[in-house]
C-alpha cells in the first residue's frame, strides 16, 4: 500500500490534486483543509495517503498532515460513514475541531458536512469518543491532534464548552468558540475568552 506521494503537483481542483512521481500521476482525493495547504502547480508537493479498494473502484485519497489522515481511518471505521462522508466532514472541520466536538457532544457540527444527516452525526459523535479516548493512549508512528493526544485538553475544552451550554449558548456555538482558541489553557481562560468571541 501506498504510504505516501512526493513530486510535482500537475493538476488541482476543489477535491482533487495529481501529483507526478516518476513520470507517473497519482489522483488523490483530498478535503478541502488540504487543498489550502496545497503549493501552486508546478511546485512539489507531498501527501500522505490510503488506498480504498472496493469491486467497482480503486481511489486513493491524500492529506497534508498525519493526523488528517489518522481522523480519515477513524472516521471511516464508523458504521455507515463512507470515504466520501469523511472527506466531506474533514473538508468543514479539522482534525483537532472534530476532536473537540466528539469530546462536547456536539453532533450538530458535522451536519455541515454535505452527506451527513443528524442521526449519522449522532452516531460519528457515540462511535468517535471510544476512538478518541484509545487515541489518547498513543497511536505509534502517527502524530495526533493537539485536542486528541492532549486528554486534559479535551478535558478542559469539554468542560467550558458544557459551561458555556449552561449560560445559554447552542453546543455548537460553544463549541466553536471554544474550538478556535488554545485548548491547553485552564477552564476558566477558555471560558472568559469564548465568552468574548460570543459577545463579538
Amino acid at each position: 500500500m501506498l504510504y505516501s506521494v512526493k513530486g510535482e503537483l500537475i493538476h488541482l481542483e476543489t477535491n482533487m490534486a495529481v501529483i507526478c512521481c516518476g513520470g507517473v500521476g497519482f489522483r488523490c482525493r483530498i478535503t478541502m483543509n488540504t487543498a489550502r495547504r496545497l503549493p501552486k502547480l508546478g511546485a512539489e508537493a507531498m501527501l500522505f495517503t490510503m488506498m480504498d479498494v472496493r469491486e467497482d473502484a480503486i481511489e486513493l485519497f491524500g492529506f497534508a498532515e498525519k493526523k488528517e489522515l489518522e481522523c480519515f481511518r477513524q472516521l471511516t471505521s464508523i458504521t455507515g460513514v463512507g470515504p466520501k462522508a469523511a472527506i466531506a466532514v474533514l473538508s468543514e472541520l479539522s482534525p483537532d475541531q472534530v476532536a473537540l466536538h466528539v469530546a462536547a457532544g456536539d453532533h450538530k457540527a458535522f451536519t455541515r458536512a454535505q452527506g451527513v444527516g443528524p442521526k449519522l452525526a449522532q452516531r460519528i459523535v457515540l462511535e468517535m469518543k471510544d476512538k478518541v479516548a484509545a487515541l489518547t493512549a498513543g497511536t505509534e508512528g502517527v502524530e495526533l491532534p493537539a485536542a486528541i493526544g492532549n486528554a486534559s485538553a479535551v478535558g478542559n475544552a469539554a468542560q467550558a464548552v458544557k459551561a458555556l451550554g449552561s449560560l445559554g449558548f447552542s453546543p455548537s456555538e460553544a463549541a466553536s468558540a471554544v474550538g478556535k482558541l488554545d485548548e491547553t489553557l485552564s477552564v476558566e481562560e477558555l471560558i472568559q475568552k469564548a465568552l468574548r468571541l460570543l459577545a463579538k
